[in-house]
C-alpha cells in the first residue's frame, strides 16, 4: 500500500522541524557553558578606596598571564576584605577572574615597616 504524497510530505516536514529543534537545543546548551574561574596571586599597593562602589585602586605587579603591571580599580569581595584596607597598605591578595568579570579577595595586609 502506498501512502499519499501529502502524508509523506507532512511526515518529512515534521522530521525536519524535529531535527531543527534538536540542533537549536544543542546550540543553546553550548552557549550556556560556564566560563572557567581562574585565581591569580597579586601583590600591590593600595592607592585609593571607594566604599560606595566597594573598590580599591591598586598599583599591582604582573598578575599571572592575565594582566601586566598597572594601577587600576578592582572590586573587592566580600565587604569584610575591603574593610581591612587603608590607603598606603602593601597587600597580597587573590584576583578571581571569570570571563570579563574580576574581583580581589583573600586580602593580607603586610605589616608596616
Amino acid at each position: 500500500m502506498q501512502l499519499p504524497i501529502a502524508l509523506i510530505l507532512r511526515r518529512q516536514e515534521a522530521m525536519t522541524k524535529g531535527i531543527c529543534l534538536l540542533l537549536l537545543a544543542l546550540a543553546l546548551l553550548g552557549c550556556g557553558a560556564r566560563e572557567t574561574v581562574k585565581r591569580y596571586p597579586m601583590q600591590g599597593d593600595v592607592r585609593a578606596l571607594d566604599p560606595v562602589s566597594k573598590t580599591a585602586t591598586i598599583s599591582a605587579g604582573k598578575i599571572g598571564d592575565w594582566m601586566e603591571p598597572m594601577t587600576m580599580e578592582y572590586p573587592v569581595k566580600p565587604d569584610s576584605e575591603l574593610m581591612k584596607l587603608h590607603v598606603g597598605d602593601h597587600i597580597e591578595a587573590a584576583v578571581v577572574v571569570q570571563g570579563e568579570k574580576y574581583y580581589v579577595t583573600d586580602v593580607k595586609v603586610a605589616p608596616k615597616q
